[in-house]
């Protein structure tokens, strides 16, 4: 058992985790988790992490601010796939290591992205809310089979949706700044510009990363060239859509649906949005499956000695 290290779990999730608590102290001695389930940012993050050699991070803002006042901090393991709340440059400059798998959660948002789909094409949530006010009428929807579906980001994510959908014979376009013309070849996929996406897609899901390239991705302009009967879904970061032009084209019937797990503020208040019938809402449980949470939580484990350069990692 290492007795060297002094380790601080930030995630309120992981500390939650009896399994992962009891392999992550099978291993070190000195570890400390949250288990008060606390909001740790700014002040309350650098107190929490203060005298810790390696943290195991997941939806915490580690900045410059925070990592001047941790001299002893050596590694950051990072507890899920996005690095958008990660300082490169600040973890950089203070020499601090990045522990960090990709694509450990993939199944878990592949399958919430083809539940969503599936619910907004078949009526599913408008039905149950339309039987519990007493009417019994049929609503009539559609198959996810023989659609198509366009993926903006094809990484891990976007990669093994395309292998989920295979069994449903959909037409898939995608749109990645990568060249990814072997697996593009292998599943009869075309790459297109995400104009051209956007037009002749059915469903529209989105799979990158959040950064100054992908920030208002989808900005108003862009979804306004999606088709009335299309649906969208965004399982990957909030700040990539205008929630606002969102909400407007789906009040106006200009959208057929949409699903989102994650916004730009969290939790979301947008009420009115939040209440349209022809949209869906769930609390960023993306990779929350439970075979996704252990799959992050052992590969954060990993991370606290198999550890890279942050500049490695800067976009």
């Amino acid at each position: 058992m290492n007795t060297l290290k002094k380790i601080a779990v930030c995630s309120r999730s992981f500390s939650r985790n009896e399994i992962l608590c009891s392999e992550l102290k099978d291993k070190y001695k000195n570890v400390k988790f949250n288990s008060q389930g606390l909001s740790l940012n700014g002040e309350s993050l650098i107190e929490f992490l203060k005298g810790a050699t390696h943290t195991i991070s997941a939806l915490e803002k580690i900045d410059d601010d925070v990592l001047s006042n941790l001299p002893e901090l050596e590694v950051i393991s990072k507890y899920g796939v996005g690095l958008d709340m990660i300082n490169m440059h600040a973890m950089k400059k203070y020499n601090i290591k990045l522990g960090w798998t990709g694509g450990v959660n993939r199944r878990s948002v592949s399958e919430l992205v083809i539940s969503f789909a599936i619910n907004l094409l078949r009526n599913v949530s408008e039905s149950h809310r339309g039987v519990l006010k007493g009417d019994w009428s049929p609503y009539v929807g559609g198959q996810l089979t023989g659609r198509t579906v366009g993926i903006i980001g094809c990484g891990n994510v976007g990669k093994d949706l395309v292998k989920v959908l295979q069994p449903f014979g959909c037409k898939i376009l995608v749109n990645d700044i990568k060249n990814y013309e072997d697996f593009y070849q292998k599943y009869n996929i075309k790459s297109v510009e995400k104009e051209e996406l956007l037009s002749n897609s059915d469903i529209v899901t989105l799979h990158t990363p959040l950064d100054d390239s992908t920030q208002n991705m989808l900005s108003a302009e862009r979804m306004s060239l999606m088709k009335k009967d299309a649906i969208l879904i965004n399982t990957a970061r909030g700040n990539l859509i205008n929630e606002e032009k969102l909400k407007q084209m789906l009040l106006n019937g200009k959208l057929a649906g949409a699903a989102l797990d994650v916004f730009a503020i969290e939790p979301p208040e947008d009420m009115e949005l939040l209440k349209l019938s022809n949209f869906i809402v769930t609390p960023h449980i993306g990779g929350s499956s439970k075979e996704a949470i252990l799959a992050m939580g052992r590969a954060a484990i990993d991370g606290i000695e198999i550890n890279y350069d942050a500049s490695s990692f800067e976009p």
